[in-house]
C-alpha cells in the first residue's frame, strides 16, 4: 500500500481497493513510488514481414531474444518512466492515469488501456490508439493484449501484440524478481 500521506501510484489511482486484491508480487510491482528495478528473464518472438517489422520500429518494440531482462520503474504523482532492457535493447515508455483509462507513449504511438483485474491476474485492453496525434480505429488493435500476473512467488508478464495485414509485431513474457 502507498506510503500514507504519499499521493497514490498509478495503478491503485486505477484500481482503487482492487489493487488490494492484486497477487502480491503484482501488487508489489505496481504500489511503490520513486526509482525501482527489477531483473528478470524473458523470450521474445518477433514477426517477420516487412510491415510488422516497420510497426515494430516505431512502437521501439525489442528484437528477437531470450535471456535477461532489465526493468526500471520511477514512478511520481504523474505516473510513470518505464525503461525495459532486453538483452541491451532499451524500450522506453511514459504512463500515466487520464480519465480512467492507462496511457502509455511507446515510441510514436500512445496507446489508452482498460485495466481488468482480480485476485489473480492484471489484464490490460486496448481502449484507443494516436499515432503522431491521429486516432487509429481500435478494431485494428484486438490483437494487442498484456497480462500481469504471479507464478511460484514471481511476478509474471506476457504480452502480444498482432495487427491486421501486419501479423504478429512481438511477443514477450517472463519473470520479474519484485522483491
Amino acid at each position: 500500500m502507498s506510503a500514507v500521506g504519499a499521493a497514490p501510484t498509478l495503478y491503485r489511482t486505477l484500481l482503487g481497493e482492487r489493487c488490494d486484491r492484486l497477487p502480491a508480487s503484482v501488487r508489489r510491482m505496481h504500489d511503490r513510488a520513486g526509482l525501482q528495478r527489477y531483473r528478470g528473464e524473458a523470450s521474445v518472438v518477433r514477426g517477420r514481414s516487412w510491415l510488422s517489422r516497420l510497426c515494430a520500429w516505431a512502437a521501439r518494440l525489442p528484437p528477437q531474444t531470450q535471456g535477461a531482462i532489465e526493468v526500471e520503474i520511477d514512478a511520481d504523482a504523474h505516473g510513470e518512466r518505464w525503461v525495459r532492457r532486453f538483452d541491451g535493447h532499451a524500450m522506453p515508455s511514459r504512463l500515466w492515469a487520464q480519465q480512467g483509462l492507462l496511457c502509455e507513449r511507446l515510441g510514436l504511438l500512445r496507446f489508452a488501456f482498460v485495466l481488468e483485474a482480480d485476485e489473480s491476474a492484471v489484464l490490460w485492453r486496448v481502449h484507443g490508439v494516436h499515432a503522431l496525434g491521429i486516432a487509429l480505429p481500435q478494431r485494428w488493435f484486438d490483437g494487442v493484449t498484456a497480462m500481469e500476473s504471479e507464478s511460484e512467488g514471481r511476478y509474471r508478464f506476457d504480452v502480444r501484440a498482432e495487427l491486421p495485414l501486419a501479423g504478429l509485431l512481438v511477443q514477450y513474457w517472463g519473470w520479474l524478481d519484485v522483491g
